[in-house]
Protein backbone atom coordinates (compact mmCIF):
# COMPACT_ATOMS: atom_id res chain seq x y z
CA UNK A 1 0.00 0.00 0.00
CA UNK A 2 1.32 3.43 -0.99
CA UNK A 3 -0.04 6.80 0.19
CA UNK A 4 1.47 10.07 -1.00
CA UNK A 5 1.49 13.35 0.90
CA UNK A 6 2.51 16.88 -0.09
CA UNK A 7 5.57 17.16 2.15
CA UNK A 8 9.21 16.76 1.16
CA UNK A 9 12.18 15.63 3.23
CA UNK A 10 15.41 17.51 2.55
CA UNK A 11 18.70 15.59 2.67
CA UNK A 12 21.63 17.74 3.79
CA UNK A 13 25.08 17.47 5.36
CA UNK A 14 23.55 17.28 8.82
CA UNK A 15 21.28 14.33 8.04
CA UNK A 16 22.21 11.21 10.01
CA UNK A 17 21.13 7.63 9.46
CA UNK A 18 20.10 6.39 12.90
CA UNK A 19 19.84 2.65 13.34
CA UNK A 20 18.97 0.09 15.97
CA UNK A 21 21.76 -2.08 17.30
CA UNK A 22 22.03 -4.82 14.66
CA UNK A 23 21.47 -2.71 11.55
CA UNK A 24 24.90 -1.15 11.04
CA UNK A 25 25.45 -3.03 7.76
CA UNK A 26 22.12 -1.85 6.32
CA UNK A 27 22.78 1.72 7.50
CA UNK A 28 26.23 1.79 5.93
CA UNK A 29 25.02 0.40 2.60
CA UNK A 30 22.27 3.03 2.57
CA UNK A 31 24.75 5.80 3.34
CA UNK A 32 27.07 4.62 0.58
CA UNK A 33 24.27 4.57 -2.00
CA UNK A 34 22.96 7.99 -0.96
CA UNK A 35 26.49 9.30 -1.49
CA UNK A 36 26.49 7.87 -5.03
CA UNK A 37 23.24 9.71 -5.79
CA UNK A 38 23.77 13.00 -3.96
CA UNK A 39 27.47 13.31 -3.12
CA UNK A 40 26.36 13.68 0.50
CA UNK A 41 28.19 11.39 2.93
CA UNK A 42 25.67 10.81 5.72
CA UNK A 43 26.95 9.76 9.14
CA UNK A 44 25.48 6.67 10.75
CA UNK A 45 24.87 6.22 14.46
CA UNK A 46 23.23 3.70 16.74
CA UNK A 47 20.08 5.08 18.31
CA UNK A 48 16.81 3.84 19.76
CA UNK A 49 14.55 6.79 18.96
CA UNK A 50 14.02 8.85 15.78
CA UNK A 51 14.74 12.56 15.76
CA UNK A 52 13.90 15.38 13.38
CA UNK A 53 16.03 15.89 10.30
CA UNK A 54 17.25 12.29 10.20
CA UNK A 55 16.59 8.84 8.75
CA UNK A 56 15.71 6.20 11.34
CA UNK A 57 15.82 2.44 10.61
CA UNK A 58 14.61 -0.03 13.21
CA UNK A 59 13.95 -3.73 13.75
CA UNK A 60 10.54 -4.49 15.28
CA UNK A 61 8.77 -7.59 16.55
CA UNK A 62 5.74 -7.40 14.28
CA UNK A 63 4.06 -10.55 12.99
CA UNK A 64 4.24 -9.36 9.39
CA UNK A 65 5.60 -11.66 6.72
CA UNK A 66 9.40 -11.80 6.62
CA UNK A 67 10.92 -9.11 4.36
CA UNK A 68 7.87 -6.86 4.85
CA UNK A 69 8.51 -3.26 5.81
CA UNK A 70 6.93 0.09 6.60
CA UNK A 71 8.39 3.38 5.35
CA UNK A 72 7.19 6.87 6.31
CA UNK A 73 8.60 10.06 4.88
CA UNK A 74 7.51 13.59 5.72
CA UNK A 75 9.13 16.98 6.05
CA UNK A 76 10.55 16.17 9.51
CA UNK A 77 11.99 12.69 9.25
CA UNK A 78 12.08 9.31 7.50
CA UNK A 79 11.25 6.20 9.52
CA UNK A 80 11.77 2.63 8.34
CA UNK A 81 10.65 -0.41 10.33
CA UNK A 82 10.70 -4.12 9.65
CA UNK A 83 10.83 -7.38 11.58
CA UNK A 84 13.89 -8.52 9.58
CA UNK A 85 17.16 -7.07 8.38
CA UNK A 86 16.18 -8.05 4.86
CA UNK A 87 12.97 -6.05 5.18
CA UNK A 88 14.93 -3.00 6.28
CA UNK A 89 17.26 -3.47 3.33
CA UNK A 90 14.34 -3.58 0.87
CA UNK A 91 12.81 -0.51 2.48
CA UNK A 92 16.15 1.20 1.94
CA UNK A 93 15.97 0.29 -1.76
CA UNK A 94 12.51 1.85 -1.96
CA UNK A 95 13.89 4.94 -0.26
CA UNK A 96 16.73 5.14 -2.75
CA UNK A 97 14.23 4.88 -5.59
CA UNK A 98 12.43 7.89 -4.15
CA UNK A 99 15.54 10.01 -4.72
CA UNK A 100 14.87 11.72 -8.03
CA UNK A 101 17.43 12.22 -10.75
CA UNK A 102 16.59 15.93 -11.10
CA UNK A 103 16.28 16.84 -7.40
CA UNK A 104 18.36 14.29 -5.51
CA UNK A 105 18.22 16.13 -2.16
CA UNK A 106 14.41 16.11 -2.00
CA UNK A 107 12.45 12.98 -1.06
CA UNK A 108 8.71 13.08 -1.58
CA UNK A 109 6.41 12.50 1.36
CA UNK A 110 5.06 8.98 1.30
CA UNK A 111 3.81 6.10 3.44
CA UNK A 112 4.53 2.57 2.22
CA UNK A 113 3.49 -0.76 3.72
CA UNK A 114 4.98 -3.45 1.54
CA UNK A 115 5.41 -7.20 1.52
CA UNK A 116 6.76 -9.66 -1.09
CA UNK A 117 4.56 -12.27 -2.73
CA UNK A 118 7.30 -14.89 -3.16
CA UNK A 119 10.29 -15.87 -1.08
CA UNK A 120 12.32 -16.80 -4.19
CA UNK A 121 12.97 -13.84 -6.47
CA UNK A 122 15.84 -14.91 -8.64
CA UNK A 123 18.13 -14.06 -11.51
CA UNK A 124 20.58 -16.49 -13.08
CA UNK A 125 23.90 -15.48 -14.62
CA UNK A 126 25.71 -17.91 -16.90
CA UNK A 127 29.45 -17.67 -16.25
CA UNK A 128 30.36 -20.67 -18.40
CA UNK A 129 29.65 -19.44 -21.92
CA UNK A 130 31.34 -16.10 -21.19
CA UNK A 131 33.39 -15.49 -18.06
CA UNK A 132 32.63 -12.42 -15.95
CA UNK A 133 35.22 -10.82 -13.69
CA UNK A 134 34.73 -10.69 -9.94
CA UNK A 135 33.80 -7.00 -10.10
CA UNK A 136 31.31 -7.62 -12.90
CA UNK A 137 29.60 -10.32 -10.84
CA UNK A 138 29.40 -7.93 -7.89
CA UNK A 139 27.92 -5.23 -10.12
CA UNK A 140 25.28 -7.69 -11.32
CA UNK A 141 24.44 -8.58 -7.71
CA UNK A 142 24.31 -4.92 -6.72
CA UNK A 143 21.68 -4.08 -9.30
CA UNK A 144 19.74 -7.25 -8.47
CA UNK A 145 19.54 -6.18 -4.86
CA UNK A 146 18.36 -2.68 -5.78
CA UNK A 147 15.33 -4.23 -7.45
CA UNK A 148 14.67 -6.64 -4.57
CA UNK A 149 15.89 -9.88 -6.11
CA UNK A 150 17.16 -12.21 -3.40
CA UNK A 151 18.44 -15.35 -5.18
CA UNK A 152 21.52 -15.30 -7.41
CA UNK A 153 21.67 -18.53 -9.41
CA UNK A 154 25.27 -18.86 -10.64
CA UNK A 155 25.66 -21.19 -13.62
CA UNK A 156 29.29 -22.20 -13.11
CA UNK A 157 29.84 -25.20 -15.38
CA UNK A 158 28.87 -26.17 -18.90
CA UNK A 159 30.28 -27.33 -22.23
CA UNK A 160 32.04 -23.99 -22.69
CA UNK A 161 33.96 -23.75 -19.42
CA UNK A 162 34.38 -24.85 -15.81
CA UNK A 163 34.46 -21.81 -13.54
CA UNK A 164 34.82 -22.96 -9.92
CA UNK A 165 38.09 -24.10 -8.37
CA UNK A 166 37.91 -27.66 -7.02
CA UNK A 167 41.11 -28.35 -5.14
CA UNK A 168 40.70 -32.13 -5.23
CA UNK A 169 40.43 -32.06 -9.05
CA UNK A 170 42.77 -29.31 -10.33
CA UNK A 171 42.43 -30.23 -14.02
CA UNK A 172 38.87 -28.87 -13.95
CA UNK A 173 40.28 -25.36 -13.99
CA UNK A 174 43.72 -26.01 -15.46
CA UNK A 175 42.12 -27.51 -18.58
CA UNK A 176 38.34 -27.18 -18.35
CA UNK A 177 38.26 -23.42 -17.75
CA UNK A 178 39.70 -22.45 -21.15
CA UNK A 179 38.73 -22.77 -24.80
CA UNK A 180 39.93 -21.41 -28.11
CA UNK A 181 38.88 -17.79 -28.80
CA UNK A 182 36.04 -17.29 -31.28
CA UNK A 183 33.73 -14.52 -32.47
CA UNK A 184 30.61 -14.73 -34.62
CA UNK A 185 27.16 -16.21 -34.25
CA UNK A 186 26.76 -18.93 -31.66
CA UNK A 187 26.49 -22.47 -33.07
CA UNK A 188 28.05 -21.33 -36.35
CA UNK A 189 31.53 -20.63 -35.03
CA UNK A 190 34.45 -22.74 -36.25
CA UNK A 191 35.46 -25.47 -33.83
CA UNK A 192 38.97 -25.87 -32.38
CA UNK A 193 41.71 -26.63 -34.90
CA UNK A 194 44.49 -29.12 -34.29
CA UNK A 195 47.13 -27.74 -31.97
CA UNK A 196 45.27 -24.45 -31.34
CA UNK A 197 45.87 -23.00 -27.90
CA UNK A 198 42.89 -22.68 -25.53
CA UNK A 199 43.38 -19.15 -24.20
CA UNK A 200 39.88 -17.76 -23.61
CA UNK A 201 38.19 -18.20 -20.24
CA UNK A 202 38.99 -18.13 -16.56
CA UNK A 203 37.68 -19.36 -13.23
CA UNK A 204 36.91 -18.22 -9.71
CA UNK A 205 39.21 -19.28 -6.92
CA UNK A 206 37.60 -20.52 -3.74
CA UNK A 207 38.64 -17.29 -2.03
CA UNK A 208 36.84 -15.30 -4.76
CA UNK A 209 33.75 -17.49 -4.44
CA UNK A 210 33.64 -16.77 -0.72
CA UNK A 211 34.05 -13.06 -1.45
CA UNK A 212 31.07 -13.10 -3.81
CA UNK A 213 28.95 -15.08 -1.34
CA UNK A 214 29.75 -12.59 1.43
CA UNK A 215 29.08 -9.62 -0.85
CA UNK A 216 25.70 -11.05 -1.81
CA UNK A 217 24.82 -11.96 1.79
CA UNK A 218 25.41 -8.37 2.91
CA UNK A 219 22.71 -7.45 0.38
CA UNK A 220 20.41 -10.27 1.54
CA UNK A 221 20.96 -12.40 -1.54
CA UNK A 222 21.61 -16.14 -1.39
CA UNK A 223 23.96 -17.55 -4.03
CA UNK A 224 22.85 -20.86 -5.51
CA UNK A 225 25.58 -22.62 -7.52
CA UNK A 226 24.86 -24.83 -10.49
CA UNK A 227 27.05 -27.81 -11.41
CA UNK A 228 25.36 -28.97 -14.61
CA UNK A 229 25.31 -32.76 -15.03
CA UNK A 230 24.91 -35.35 -16.53
CA UNK A 231 24.71 -33.36 -19.79
CA UNK A 232 26.40 -30.04 -20.51
CA UNK A 233 29.58 -31.68 -19.23
CA UNK A 234 32.08 -31.20 -22.06
CA UNK A 235 34.40 -29.04 -19.93
CA UNK A 236 34.36 -31.75 -17.25
CA UNK A 237 35.08 -34.46 -19.83
CA UNK A 238 37.90 -32.43 -21.37
CA UNK A 239 39.59 -32.34 -17.97
CA UNK A 240 38.79 -35.96 -17.07
CA UNK A 241 37.99 -37.95 -20.25
CA UNK A 242 37.68 -41.20 -18.31
CA UNK A 243 34.23 -40.03 -17.14
CA UNK A 244 32.70 -40.39 -20.63
CA UNK A 245 31.90 -43.45 -22.71
CA UNK A 246 33.84 -42.68 -25.91
CA UNK A 247 37.14 -41.62 -24.38
CA UNK A 248 37.16 -38.47 -26.48
CA UNK A 249 39.16 -36.70 -27.57
CA UNK A 250 37.23 -33.88 -25.91
CA UNK A 251 37.76 -30.13 -26.18
CA UNK A 252 35.98 -27.29 -24.39
CA UNK A 253 33.52 -25.96 -26.93
CA UNK A 254 33.81 -22.38 -28.30
CA UNK A 255 30.22 -22.15 -29.58
CA UNK A 256 30.43 -24.48 -32.56
CA UNK A 257 27.97 -27.28 -33.32
CA UNK A 258 28.63 -30.42 -31.32
CA UNK A 259 25.39 -31.79 -29.83
CA UNK A 260 25.06 -35.50 -30.70
CA UNK A 261 28.32 -35.20 -32.64
CA UNK A 262 30.70 -34.96 -29.68
CA UNK A 263 29.83 -36.62 -26.39
CA UNK A 264 28.97 -34.17 -23.61
CA UNK A 265 27.32 -36.50 -21.07
CA UNK A 266 29.03 -38.36 -18.26
CA UNK A 267 28.66 -42.14 -17.94
CA UNK A 268 26.03 -42.92 -15.25
CA UNK A 269 27.27 -46.52 -14.97
CA UNK A 270 30.84 -45.51 -14.08
CA UNK A 271 31.58 -45.52 -10.31
CA UNK A 272 34.34 -42.96 -10.92
CA UNK A 273 31.71 -40.43 -12.04
CA UNK A 274 30.10 -40.50 -8.60
CA UNK A 275 33.47 -40.50 -6.87
CA UNK A 276 34.51 -37.35 -8.73
CA UNK A 277 31.14 -35.66 -8.34
CA UNK A 278 31.23 -36.39 -4.62
CA UNK A 279 34.57 -34.58 -4.42
CA UNK A 280 33.16 -31.67 -6.43
CA UNK A 281 29.91 -31.33 -4.50
CA UNK A 282 31.65 -31.59 -1.13
CA UNK A 283 33.81 -28.55 -1.92
CA UNK A 284 30.89 -26.68 -3.51
CA UNK A 285 28.75 -27.37 -0.44
CA UNK A 286 31.50 -25.95 1.77
CA UNK A 287 31.73 -22.79 -0.35
CA UNK A 288 28.01 -21.95 -0.54
CA UNK A 289 25.97 -21.72 2.68
CA UNK A 290 22.59 -21.79 0.88
CA UNK A 291 20.37 -24.84 1.39
CA UNK A 292 20.22 -25.70 -2.32
CA UNK A 293 22.66 -26.79 -5.02
CA UNK A 294 21.44 -26.87 -8.62
CA UNK A 295 22.59 -29.95 -10.57
CA UNK A 296 21.17 -29.06 -13.99
CA UNK A 297 19.80 -32.28 -15.44
CA UNK A 298 18.68 -30.63 -18.68
CA UNK A 299 19.24 -31.49 -22.33
CA UNK A 300 21.20 -34.67 -21.64
CA UNK A 301 21.49 -36.54 -24.92
CA UNK A 302 20.80 -40.25 -24.63
CA UNK A 303 22.69 -41.15 -27.83
CA UNK A 304 25.94 -42.21 -26.19
CA UNK A 305 24.23 -44.10 -23.40
CA UNK A 306 22.24 -46.10 -25.94
CA UNK A 307 25.38 -46.90 -27.94
CA UNK A 308 27.51 -48.06 -24.99
CA UNK A 309 27.44 -51.78 -24.22
CA UNK A 310 28.61 -51.27 -20.66
CA UNK A 311 25.79 -48.84 -19.90
CA UNK A 312 23.21 -51.14 -21.45
CA UNK A 313 24.48 -54.05 -19.34
CA UNK A 314 24.37 -51.83 -16.24
CA UNK A 315 20.76 -50.90 -16.99
CA UNK A 316 19.80 -54.55 -17.38
CA UNK A 317 21.50 -55.56 -14.13
CA UNK A 318 19.83 -52.72 -12.22
CA UNK A 319 16.42 -53.19 -13.87
CA UNK A 320 16.49 -49.72 -15.43
CA UNK A 321 14.01 -49.83 -18.29
CA UNK A 322 15.20 -46.95 -20.48
CA UNK A 323 17.60 -44.00 -20.64
CA UNK A 324 15.12 -41.64 -19.00
CA UNK A 325 15.05 -43.91 -15.98
CA UNK A 326 18.83 -44.01 -16.16
CA UNK A 327 18.96 -40.24 -15.88
CA UNK A 328 16.55 -40.44 -12.96
CA UNK A 329 18.89 -42.98 -11.34
CA UNK A 330 21.77 -40.54 -11.82
CA UNK A 331 19.85 -37.59 -10.35
CA UNK A 332 18.84 -39.66 -7.34
CA UNK A 333 22.51 -40.48 -6.77
CA UNK A 334 23.21 -36.73 -6.83
CA UNK A 335 20.43 -36.22 -4.30
CA UNK A 336 22.07 -38.76 -1.97
CA UNK A 337 25.48 -37.06 -2.26
CA UNK A 338 24.00 -33.62 -1.59
CA UNK A 339 22.04 -34.91 1.39
CA UNK A 340 25.29 -36.14 2.89
CA UNK A 341 26.55 -32.55 2.83
CA UNK A 342 23.34 -31.02 4.15
CA UNK A 343 22.08 -29.71 0.81
CA UNK A 344 18.88 -30.03 -1.20
CA UNK A 345 18.75 -30.63 -4.94
CA UNK A 346 17.28 -28.35 -7.59
CA UNK A 347 17.14 -29.38 -11.24
CA UNK A 348 15.66 -28.23 -14.51
CA UNK A 349 12.32 -29.82 -15.34
CA UNK A 350 13.89 -32.74 -17.24
CA UNK A 351 14.57 -34.31 -13.84
CA UNK A 352 10.88 -35.27 -13.86
CA UNK A 353 11.57 -37.76 -16.65
CA UNK A 354 12.02 -41.32 -15.48
CA UNK A 355 10.87 -40.51 -11.95
CA UNK A 356 11.45 -37.46 -9.75
CA UNK A 357 13.96 -37.65 -6.92
CA UNK A 358 12.29 -37.73 -3.51
CA UNK A 359 13.30 -34.29 -2.21
CA UNK A 360 14.05 -32.49 -5.49
CA UNK A 361 12.81 -28.99 -6.29
CA UNK A 362 11.92 -28.46 -9.94
CA UNK A 363 12.92 -25.33 -11.83
CA UNK A 364 10.47 -25.22 -14.71
CA UNK A 365 12.00 -23.76 -17.86
CA UNK A 366 10.08 -25.40 -20.72
CA UNK A 367 7.03 -23.30 -20.01
CA UNK A 368 4.95 -24.02 -16.88
CA UNK A 369 4.18 -27.69 -17.52
CA UNK A 370 7.14 -29.05 -15.59
CA UNK A 371 6.30 -26.93 -12.59
CA UNK A 372 2.67 -28.00 -12.68
CA UNK A 373 3.65 -31.67 -12.98
CA UNK A 374 5.99 -31.33 -9.99
CA UNK A 375 3.36 -29.55 -7.89
CA UNK A 376 0.92 -32.38 -8.64
CA UNK A 377 3.51 -34.65 -6.98
CA UNK A 378 3.60 -32.27 -3.98
CA UNK A 379 7.08 -31.04 -4.84
CA UNK A 380 8.40 -27.50 -4.59
CA UNK A 381 8.59 -25.45 -7.77
CA UNK A 382 10.38 -22.40 -9.15
CA UNK A 383 8.92 -20.95 -12.34
CA UNK A 384 11.56 -19.89 -14.84
CA UNK A 385 9.77 -20.29 -18.18
CA UNK A 386 11.27 -19.86 -21.62
CA UNK A 387 10.99 -17.66 -23.54
CA UNK A 388 9.21 -15.16 -21.28
CA UNK A 389 11.72 -15.31 -18.41
CA UNK A 390 14.78 -16.05 -20.56
CA UNK A 391 16.71 -12.81 -20.69
CA UNK A 392 18.99 -13.95 -23.51
CA UNK A 393 16.23 -14.17 -26.12
CA UNK A 394 15.28 -11.45 -28.62
CA UNK A 395 13.48 -8.44 -27.18
CA UNK A 396 13.06 -6.52 -30.44
CA UNK A 397 13.17 -7.02 -34.16
CA UNK A 398 15.80 -9.65 -35.13
CA UNK A 399 17.23 -7.38 -37.81
CA UNK A 400 18.65 -4.98 -35.23
CA UNK A 401 19.03 -7.25 -32.20
CA UNK A 402 21.91 -9.63 -31.44
CA UNK A 403 21.63 -12.96 -33.25
CA UNK A 404 19.90 -14.95 -30.54
CA UNK A 405 16.90 -17.26 -30.57
CA UNK A 406 13.20 -17.04 -29.74
CA UNK A 407 11.46 -13.82 -28.64
CA UNK A 408 10.10 -12.21 -25.51
CA UNK A 409 9.34 -8.54 -25.74
CA UNK A 410 8.88 -6.61 -22.51
CA UNK A 411 5.10 -6.93 -22.76
CA UNK A 412 5.40 -10.72 -23.06
CA UNK A 413 7.55 -10.95 -19.93
CA UNK A 414 5.33 -8.56 -17.99
CA UNK A 415 2.02 -10.21 -18.85
CA UNK A 416 3.13 -13.82 -18.44
CA UNK A 417 1.21 -15.61 -15.70
CA UNK A 418 3.76 -17.78 -13.90
CA UNK A 419 1.41 -18.94 -11.15
CA UNK A 420 0.18 -22.46 -10.52
CA UNK A 421 -3.41 -23.43 -11.41
CA UNK A 422 -5.89 -22.65 -8.64
CA UNK A 423 -6.52 -26.33 -7.88
CA UNK A 424 -2.91 -26.88 -6.75
CA UNK A 425 -1.24 -26.02 -3.45
CA UNK A 426 0.00 -22.48 -4.05
CA UNK A 427 2.57 -22.74 -1.25
CA UNK A 428 4.57 -25.18 -3.41
CA UNK A 429 5.53 -22.33 -5.75
CA UNK A 430 8.63 -20.91 -4.09
CA UNK A 431 8.88 -18.09 -6.59
CA UNK A 432 10.06 -16.82 -9.96
CA UNK A 433 13.40 -16.52 -11.72
CA UNK A 434 14.80 -14.92 -14.86
CA UNK A 435 17.76 -16.53 -16.62
CA UNK A 436 20.56 -14.81 -18.51
CA UNK A 437 22.33 -17.40 -20.60
CA UNK A 438 25.43 -15.92 -22.21
CA UNK A 439 26.01 -17.81 -25.46
CA UNK A 440 25.45 -14.48 -27.27
CA UNK A 441 26.37 -12.19 -24.35
CA UNK A 442 30.12 -11.58 -24.62
CA UNK A 443 30.54 -8.72 -22.15
CA UNK A 444 29.03 -6.99 -19.15
CA UNK A 445 27.52 -4.04 -21.01
CA UNK A 446 25.58 -6.44 -23.18
CA UNK A 447 24.57 -8.45 -20.12
CA UNK A 448 23.01 -5.27 -18.76
CA UNK A 449 21.30 -4.60 -22.10
CA UNK A 450 19.69 -8.04 -22.14
CA UNK A 451 18.65 -7.97 -18.48
CA UNK A 452 17.03 -4.56 -18.17
CA UNK A 453 14.17 -3.64 -18.44
CA UNK A 454 12.79 -7.21 -18.69
CA UNK A 455 14.07 -7.97 -15.19
CA UNK A 456 11.84 -5.12 -13.96
CA UNK A 457 8.84 -7.17 -15.10
CA UNK A 458 10.06 -10.32 -13.34
CA UNK A 459 10.85 -8.39 -10.17
CA UNK A 460 7.40 -6.84 -10.16
CA UNK A 461 5.66 -10.20 -10.61
CA UNK A 462 7.82 -11.84 -7.93
CA UNK A 463 7.41 -9.05 -5.38
CA UNK A 464 3.93 -7.74 -6.04
CA UNK A 465 2.16 -10.41 -8.06
CA UNK A 466 -1.13 -8.53 -8.14
CA UNK A 467 -3.15 -7.22 -11.09
CA UNK A 468 -1.28 -6.01 -14.14
CA UNK A 469 -1.40 -2.36 -15.24
CA UNK A 470 0.71 -2.02 -18.38
CA UNK A 471 0.48 1.79 -18.85
CA UNK A 472 1.45 2.37 -15.22
CA UNK A 473 4.30 -0.13 -15.51
CA UNK A 474 5.63 1.55 -18.66
CA UNK A 475 5.57 4.96 -16.94
CA UNK A 476 7.69 3.54 -14.15
CA UNK A 477 10.00 1.76 -16.58
CA UNK A 478 10.70 5.05 -18.33
CA UNK A 479 11.37 6.75 -14.99
CA UNK A 480 13.88 4.02 -14.22
CA UNK A 481 15.51 4.45 -17.62
CA UNK A 482 16.57 7.87 -16.28
CA UNK A 483 17.88 6.23 -13.13
CA UNK A 484 19.83 3.63 -15.11
CA UNK A 485 21.32 6.45 -17.17
CA UNK A 486 22.54 8.11 -13.98
CA UNK A 487 23.99 4.78 -12.80
CA UNK A 488 25.67 4.30 -16.22
CA UNK A 489 23.82 1.01 -16.73
CA UNK A 490 23.16 -0.14 -20.27
CA UNK A 491 19.59 -1.19 -21.09
CA UNK A 492 17.39 -2.02 -24.07
CA UNK A 493 15.03 0.54 -25.59
CA UNK A 494 13.30 -2.05 -27.76
CA UNK A 495 9.92 -0.97 -26.36
CA UNK A 496 10.10 2.02 -28.72
CA UNK A 497 10.57 -0.15 -31.81
CA UNK A 498 7.51 -1.76 -33.41
CA UNK A 499 7.03 -5.49 -33.65
CA UNK A 500 6.94 -6.42 -37.34
CA UNK A 501 4.86 -9.25 -38.78
CA UNK A 502 4.02 -10.33 -42.33
CA UNK A 503 1.06 -12.20 -43.81
CA UNK A 504 -0.13 -13.21 -47.25
CA UNK A 505 -3.63 -13.25 -48.67
CA UNK A 506 -5.08 -15.85 -51.00
CA UNK A 507 -3.56 -14.11 -54.03
CA UNK A 508 -0.05 -14.26 -52.61
CA UNK A 509 0.07 -10.52 -51.88
CA UNK A 510 2.18 -9.76 -48.80
CA UNK A 511 1.18 -7.36 -46.04
CA UNK A 512 3.29 -5.94 -43.18
CA UNK A 513 1.75 -5.06 -39.83
CA UNK A 514 3.36 -3.08 -37.02
CA UNK A 515 2.43 -3.21 -33.32
CA UNK A 516 3.69 -0.83 -30.64
CA UNK A 517 4.26 -1.60 -26.97
CA UNK A 518 4.07 2.05 -25.92
CA UNK A 519 1.19 4.43 -26.60
CA UNK A 520 1.70 7.76 -28.34
CA UNK A 521 4.34 6.63 -30.83
CA UNK A 522 4.37 7.36 -34.55
CA UNK A 523 6.31 5.22 -36.98
CA UNK A 524 7.44 6.44 -40.39
CA UNK A 525 8.51 4.01 -43.07
CA UNK A 526 9.95 3.58 -46.51
CA UNK A 527 10.31 0.71 -48.98
CA UNK A 528 12.60 2.66 -51.34
CA UNK A 529 15.87 2.01 -49.45
CA UNK A 530 16.13 5.57 -48.14
CA UNK A 531 16.32 6.50 -44.46
CA UNK A 532 12.94 7.70 -43.14
CA UNK A 533 12.27 10.64 -40.86
CA UNK A 534 9.01 12.35 -39.91
CA UNK A 535 8.54 13.66 -43.46
CA UNK A 536 8.04 10.11 -44.76
CA UNK A 537 4.76 8.15 -44.80
CA UNK A 538 3.21 7.53 -41.39
CA UNK A 539 2.12 4.00 -40.56
CA UNK A 540 -1.61 3.88 -39.79
CA UNK A 541 -2.70 0.44 -40.99
CA UNK A 542 -1.16 -2.70 -42.47
CA UNK A 543 1.01 -2.08 -45.51
CA UNK A 544 0.89 -3.88 -48.82
CA UNK A 545 4.43 -4.75 -49.83
CA UNK A 546 5.17 -3.00 -53.15
CA UNK A 547 6.19 -5.13 -56.10
CA UNK A 548 9.96 -5.54 -56.11
CA UNK A 549 10.51 -4.18 -52.56
CA UNK A 550 13.42 -5.88 -50.81
CA UNK A 551 13.39 -4.23 -47.37
CA UNK A 552 11.45 -1.88 -45.15
CA UNK A 553 13.05 0.87 -43.06
CA UNK A 554 11.29 2.24 -39.99
CA UNK A 555 11.82 5.01 -37.45
CA UNK A 556 9.62 5.77 -34.44
CA UNK A 557 8.98 9.27 -33.08
CA UNK A 558 7.33 10.68 -29.97
CA UNK A 559 6.34 14.33 -29.64
CA UNK A 560 8.17 15.14 -32.84
CA UNK A 561 11.49 13.62 -31.76
CA UNK A 562 13.00 10.28 -32.84
CA UNK A 563 12.89 7.77 -29.98
CA UNK A 564 13.19 4.37 -31.61
CA UNK A 565 16.14 2.93 -33.47
CA UNK A 566 16.38 3.02 -37.24
CA UNK A 567 15.18 -0.43 -38.26
CA UNK A 568 16.25 -2.03 -41.53
CA UNK A 569 14.47 -5.31 -42.14
CA UNK A 570 14.78 -7.50 -45.20
CA UNK A 571 11.26 -8.55 -46.10
CA UNK A 572 12.15 -12.18 -46.72
CA UNK A 573 13.49 -12.44 -43.15
CA UNK A 574 10.45 -11.05 -41.32
CA UNK A 575 9.21 -13.65 -38.84
CA UNK A 576 12.23 -15.90 -39.20
CA UNK A 577 13.83 -15.09 -35.85
CA UNK A 578 17.55 -15.55 -35.31
CA UNK A 579 19.90 -14.28 -38.00
CA UNK A 580 22.33 -16.89 -39.28
CA UNK A 581 25.37 -16.58 -41.54
CA UNK A 582 24.46 -16.06 -45.20
CA UNK A 583 26.16 -19.27 -46.26
CA UNK A 584 23.95 -21.23 -43.83
CA UNK A 585 20.57 -19.92 -45.04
Amino acid sequence: MVTLNDSKFMLNKGTTIQHSKSLRNEAKLLSDKIFEWTNLKLDIEENTQPSDGNIFIELTKSKNKKESYDLQSNSKRIIIRSNSKAGVFYANQSLLQLISVDQPYLINGITISDTPKYAWRGLMLDASRHFQTLEEVKDFIDLMSHYKFNRFHWHLTDDQGWRVEIKALPKLTEIGAYRVPREGIWWYRPGPTEGEAATYGGFYTQAQIKEVVAYAAARHIQVIPEIDVPGHSLALLTAYPELGTTGGPYQVNPGSQFFNVIENTVDPSNPKVYEYLDLILKEVADLFPCEYIHVGGDEATKKYWKADAGIQAFMKTNKINDEKELQSYFIKRMETILSKYGKKLIGWDEILEGGLAETATVMSWRGKDGGIAAAKQNRKVIMSPAPEYYLDVLQGDPSIEPATYSMSRLTDTYHFDATLPDNLDQSLLLGLQGNLWTEEVPNQRHAQYMTWPRAFAISESAWNGEGKNWPDFINRVEDHFDRLDKMDINYAKAIYDPAISITQDSTGTSFIELKHEVDGLKTYYTFDDTEPDDHYPLYTKRLQVPLGAYAIRLRTYRDGEPIGRLTYTEIHRIGKGKRIPANQE
